[in-house]
């Protein structure tokens, strides 16, 4: 009996998952998925540029966090459900940190929603949309977070065909990735390294 050679474990995506995430068959789907998020998160930075409780001194911000931070006398209910949350919010608010931080989530909005439309690095900013939309959430607000939060996960998956459509086309074939590095990176045939 010859000896097999034992094959290490390895489990491919679903079909679907193979179409859906991987393939260009759906970049104009993820077209629209990505444009109408980058415009809520477009939306949500106008209503905080250029107001002076935002990105003046962070007014706004210590407002929220303040309320969030609130422990209410029973039978009322906190607004955060993790005390280490609240703790991590306390802090902030001890150190002053609205005062530059509100600046940071407004235009950060603004930024995520500007990528998202054009398309440039959909799965960066998709993370960092859903990191946003989870620190709402965290903070007792639900509103749209959940949804928003589930097509930037969406969005994040499909990070290869999101921006078909977009500045990623060309950006990420010439950059690559950490783990691929792109046509900039690698030096082209019949040239020596320095």
């Amino acid at each position: 009996m010859a000896a097999q050679r034992e094959q290490p474990n390895f489990y491919e995506d679903p079909k679907f998952a193979r179409i859906l995430f991987s393939t260009t068959r759906f970049a104009w789907l993820w077209a629209i998925v990505r444009v109408w998020l980058g415009y809520k998160w477009i939306d949500a930075s106008l209503h905080k540029i250029g107001v002076e409780a935002w990105t003046g001194g962070g007014l706004a911000l210590k407002g929220f966090w303040e309320r969030a931070v609130a422990i209410p006398q029973p039978p009322g209910r906190a607004a955060i459900t993790y005390d280490w949350y609240r703790s991590f919010l306390q802090y902030l608010l001890d150190a002053q940190v609205y005062t530059w931080f509100a600046k940071v989530i407004a235009y950060g909005e603004l930024l995520i929603g500007i990528a998202l439309i054009i398309g440039a690095f959909v799965g960066i900013a998709a993370f960092f949309g859903a990191f946003m939309n989870i620190n709402f959430m965290l903070a007792g607000t639900a509103s749209t977070n959940p949804v928003l939060f589930t097509v930037a996960i969406l969005l994040i998956l499909a990070w290869k065909v999101a921006g078909y459509y977009g500045v990623d086309r060309y950006v990420l074939p010439a950059l690559g990735t950490p783990w691929k590095p792109g046509r900039v990176f690698t030096p082209t045939r019949g040239t020596v390294p320095a």
